[in-house]
């Protein structure tokens, strides 16, 4: 299984240094495969943030229309479990107490970054997510076996974690339930 990471930043050039960047020394170091998807756009990332679950969110910080604190506070209400890092050639102490206080990110890493320090970000930030993830998995295991949690909860529960909103479902006025098309039409 693939994870995704969202690139975010308004200028194209700095999108394909990162993408670079990352397909190069993510490939090296994990057996897992990422996807990484990248974005111009913050209101285009936060839609597709709406349908598909990320491991990793990189967000520059000054954009027009919306800042890397305002779109990965909206990600981070999308999915909690998104790492959140934010990139910045304007590394003033407001933006950086404001992204960890507002967005919850992990790291703010100044411009021009050190491709060493970047990679080392990304991969504490995935492995940090990955052991939230194994853990919530044992103590939903505790929780089934100490009998205060269904093994059908642990399991939506799961599944949730998985691919946010699998476990919901659209009921139409019929009682037929509605299914949505990945590529946001209805069907």
């Amino acid at each position: 299984m693939s994870e995704r990471i969202l690139l975010l930043d308004d200028e194209p050039h700095i999108l394909a240094a990162l993408q670079r960047l990352l397909r190069q020394g993510l490939s090296d170091s994990d057996v897992r495969s990422y996807r990484i998807e990248t974005f111009t756009d913050p209101d285009e990332a936060l839609a597709h943030a709406s349908k598909v679950p990320l491991a990793l969110a990189i967000s520059d910080y000054r954009m027009p229309r919306r800042n890397g604190v305002e779109f990965l506070r909206a990600l981070r209400d999308l999915q909690p479990d998104c790492g959140r890092i934010i990139l910045s050639g304007y590394a003033d102490f407001t933006a950086v107490v404001s992204a960890i206080n507002e967005a919850g990110i992990t790291r703010f890493i100044s411009k021009p970054w050190s491709d060493l320090e970047l990679l080392s970000a990304v991969r504490q930030a995935l492995e940090i997510r990955k052991l939230l993830m194994e853990n919530r998995r044992l103590a939903d295991e505790v929780r089934v076996q100490r009998g205060k949690l269904s093994a059908q909860e642990a399991e939506l529960r799961r599944l949730e974690l998985l691919e946010p909103g699998i476990t919901q479902v659209r009921w139409g006025e019929d009682g037929s339930f509605i299914l949505e098309d990945p590529d946001g039409g209805m069907t």
